[in-house]
């Protein structure tokens, strides 16, 4: 993957609130593990490093079905910041899965 196709995709999901900025790190929930691996790929082409996957917590859809919650935590270290002045646009502070947000 290219870094202009990886850094449109990572703009759709900071605008969907899957991708949050915190600090120096990004942080990306997902219930689908290959949305997951797919966002791995594009962070790899715009040259962030993958800290950590795990499950934060099991969420119900409807009444009979549960889904895990992936979060991953990815340094992104970019010299023109575009990125996060895109989130800092149009991002959010709490991901769509939050309660709080």
């Amino acid at each position: 993957m290219y870094p202009v196709q990886a850094e449109k995709k990572l703009r759709t999901w900071i605008r969907s609130h899957h991708l949050i900025c915190s600090g120096s790190f990004f942080l990306f929930e997902t219930v689908e593990y290959s949305t997951l691996e797919r966002f791995t790929e594009c962070m790899e082409a715009m040259g962030g490093v993958l800290l950590s996957v795990e499950s934060v917590k099991k969420l119900w859809i409807g009444t009979h079905r549960q889904v895990v919650l992936y979060r991953a935590k990815v340094s992104l270290n970019t010299p023109d910041q575009s990125l996060r002045n895109y989130w800092s646009k149009y991002g959010s502070f709490y991901s769509r899965f939050d309660e709080r947000g």
